[in-house]
């Protein structure tokens, strides 16, 4: 989640931000706390002081992949009105492995899963910097803390809030709170350390979310996870009728969540090509469309190759009204990684080359919480006209979608697996295509 925007462009520093600025001179330095409160660009400012005194090894910027490392940044970094003509000294290309900060090469690493530390092996690093810390595996971590061996070695790390029993909390953040901890500082940021932010954006931002995401995403706590995932959630707010659906720029992807015994449910993820009053594109996302097949509900059990002729029926059929765009096709098509037969059958009989889906589902669960709450996701409901258009399996799962007590009484957050099939072929969409929506998209982080 991108943590700048068109609001966030004051040359004055807050107290808070001052304060990091002056302390964070030690091996590890963590800025955590509510989304747009400041921290990443202060932490940015930082990074680039610490740039010019590197020394002993290599220079590192870790995040969840390449794409969020360009996107949380080095985008930031190479716009002149956050860091004037450093700005120009900054280079890099979505996606490639290094960049250039001040005439020095950095290293761009992704470490979107456990095995991803393998990558780290052999590097000795002087420098790091890590956007989002909890959303990086801890064995890639401990791994990088490793690494740090040059004198004067120092790491940068920023993060929203999590559970209260994440291990970047319970292992370091709260060892740093009691001294048990030396070499390290953190700094506490809240959605009011920005002087950056007008009160009527913060006041927006605060009305977007509720429950679990106002306590993390605008207090800054480290709260447990409790009752419904998406307590947001509203049909009034959040649907449209498939009717009413607006001219879509694209059709992104559909994805697809596999199942036999359970349903098997796919939504098309549209990107809308609205314009304001000004002529000034307001692009949103639309889940238009939904294909599902639940075997108990039908009681018929399908093959994979009967239930690839059925989807590929309905995905050959017209997703949107007849008003706008009648002939666009999505542009890939995302499959649930473990179902490997389906995505054979697809492949051989269809000639359909399937993307396994990203199914990170704590970091697809925020990513939708965030989309949903801040009304940059609709969904499209069935009408009278098109009883069989829409994505009702979505809508129906929404609400009742809750987190598992036994789990947070462990310290995890963790969803309960019933009714959730259209909501994870739902999650799968937006996580697996973030790097092409977010072109159109913003969201506080």
């Amino acid at each position: 989640m991108s943590d700048v925007d068109d609001t966030e462009k004051s040359d004055v520093l807050g107290p808070q931000q001052m304060r990091s600025l002056r302390e964070s001179k030690v091996r590890v330095n963590i800025f955590e706390g509510a989304i747009r409160s400041g921290k990443t660009i202060v932490s940015l400012l930082r990074f680039l002081m610490a740039v010019l005194f590197a020394r002993g090894g290599v220079i590192v910027v870790i995040a969840r992949t390449r794409d969020s490392a360009y996107r949380n940044v080095f985008e930031p970094l190479m716009t002149p009105s956050l860091f004037g003509p450093l700005a120009r000294l900054v280079h890099y290309t979505a996606g490639a492995p290094t960049g250039r900060v001040l005439g020095r090469t950095v290293h761009v690493l992704g470490a979107s899963d456990a095995k991803a530390e393998k990558v780290l092996r052999g590097l000795t690093v002087a420098l790091a910097y890590v956007d989002e810390v909890t959303v990086i595996p801890e064995e890639f971590f401990t791994q990088l803390l490793g690494r740090m061996s040059p004198p004067g070695a120092k790491l940068f790390g920023t993060t929203n809030p999590d559970s209260p029993a994440h291990w970047l909390k319970v292992k370091f953040l709260d060892r740093i709170a009691t001294g048990g901890l030396v070499g390290w500082r953190s700094w506490h940021f809240q959605l009011d350390d920005n002087p950056a932010l007008s009160e009527e954006y913060k006041n927006q931002i605060k009305s977007e979310f509720t429950g679990l995401w106002f306590k993390r995403f605008v207090q800054g706590l480290w709260v447990a996870a409790e009752g419904a995932v998406f307590d947001m959630w509203d049909p009034e707010k959040h649907t449209i009728a498939w009717d009413d659906l607006p001219e879509m720029r694209e059709l992104i992807s559909v994805s697809l969540d596999y199942g036999t015994t359970n349903p098997t449910a796919a939504l098309i993820l549209g990107v809308s090509a609205e314009i304001d009053s000004l002529g000034r594109p307001t692009p949103r996302l639309f889940f238009v469309d939904e294909f599902r097949h639940d075997s108990r509900l039908e009681q018929q059990k399908l093959t994979d190759s009967e239930l690839a002729r059925d989807f590929m029926l309905w995905l050959n059929d017209r997703h949107l009204p007849a008003s706008t765009q009648t002939k666009l096709t999505p542009r890939y098509t995302i499959v649930d990684p473990s179902a490997a037969s389906f995505k054979v059958e697809l492949r051989k009989t269809h000639g359909v080359t399937s993307t396994d889906a990203d199914n990170d589902v704590l970091y697809g669960i925020r990513l939708l919480a965030s989309l949903i709450a801040s009304g940059s996701l609709l969904v499209a409901r069935p009408t009278e006209a098109n009883p069989n258009r829409g994505c009702p399996g979505f809508i129906k799962e929404a609400p009742g979608y809750v987190w598992d007590p036994k789990e947070t009484a462990k310290g995890v957050d963790k969803p309960i697996k019933i009714a959730d099939h259209s909501l994870d072929g739902g999650r799968y969409g937006v996580t697996t295509t973030e790097n092409i929506w977010r072109r159109y998209i913003k969201l506080a982080a």
